[in-house]
């Protein structure tokens, strides 16, 4: 549904002198990346991996070096706003902190409908910002109210709802409960889940948090210094890693030591 073959992207460093040519940094390199229809893909990888670059590439908001990224087998090339609707109504991203990604002056109503608006969807736009209100869990009489009144939570519901509400086939999620508290995270992960499952999308999920991607994908790619070291079945991957760095990341997650006198 979702492909990317040999993705490649470099930064020029400043030059270490007059006379010096710029260095480069590769943020990716030559990285592939499939994801089926009604699936569910996992990036893992520690910070400066590449995550936040191959999520830009994907979603048609920074061009490669190399390599190239197809959606139903037709080209995803970055370019004017309008060169993209047809991508943009289909692929949607929820971004990490909600208190940042919605517009403080805007009202629910207004943020949920603007990419309707944006996309030139048709149809009765209020419907569907209450439709999709109510998918996420939100009472729809909420619509007239700001993003600072509701909990953090809350917040990411309604940036759920803006992704879904022209309809998309597919949404990436970038780091999403990273910015809330541990009380709500296992709430909007289970939304997330119930989504994909009602609504037949299919989910990259991009996140540092191993727990995160074994709950929700099957299948996970883990990045390294901008290169894929490893990929294939969720449950394979982080059950029995192949490689030494997602060993290392399985190990780095923390653990609470067993209370004195239980029987472990």
């Amino acid at each position: 549904m979702l492909r990317a073959e040999g993705l490649t992207r470099t930064y020029r460093l400043p030059r270490r002198s007059l006379w010096a040519p710029p260095g480069r940094r590769y943020a990716l390199r030559g990285v592939d990346l499939a994801l089926a229809e009604g699936g569910a893909l996992g990036v893992v990888g520690e910070s400066g991996a590449g995550k936040s670059t191959l999520i830009r590439l994907l979603l048609g908001l920074d061009r490669a070096d190399g390599g190239t990224v197809r959606y139903r087998d037709r080209e995803v090339r970055p370019g004017p706003a309008r060169g993209l609707t047809w991508f943009r109504r289909e692929v949607q991203i929820v971004l990490q902190d909600p208190m940042s990604s919605l517009d403080p002056r805007a009202r629910v109503r207004d943020i949920v409908a603007e990419p309707l608006e944006c996309l030139g969807v048709a149809g009765d736009h209020d419907a569907r910002v209450d439709e999709v209100l109510a998918a996420v869990g939100l009472d729809p009489d909420t619509r007239d109210r700001y993003p600072h009144e509701f909990s953090g939570g809350q917040r990411q519901r309604v940036a759920i709802a803006r992704a879904l509400a022209p309809a998309p086939r597919v949404l990436v999620a970038d780091e999403p409960v990273s910015a809330l508290d541990v009380s709500v995270r296992a709430q909007i992960l289970d939304l997330l889940g119930d989504l994909k499952t009602r609504l037949g999308l299919s989910l990259v999920l991009v996140s540092h948090d191993l727990g995160v991607v074994q709950h929700l994908c099957d299948e996970v790619l883990v990045l390294k210094a901008g290169e894929a070291v490893e990929s294939g079945p969720t449950a394979r991957v982080l059950g029995d890693p192949g490689h030494a760095y997602t060993r290392a990341l399985l190990a780095a997650v923390p653990t609470l030591p067993a209370p004195r006198g239980s029987v472990v």
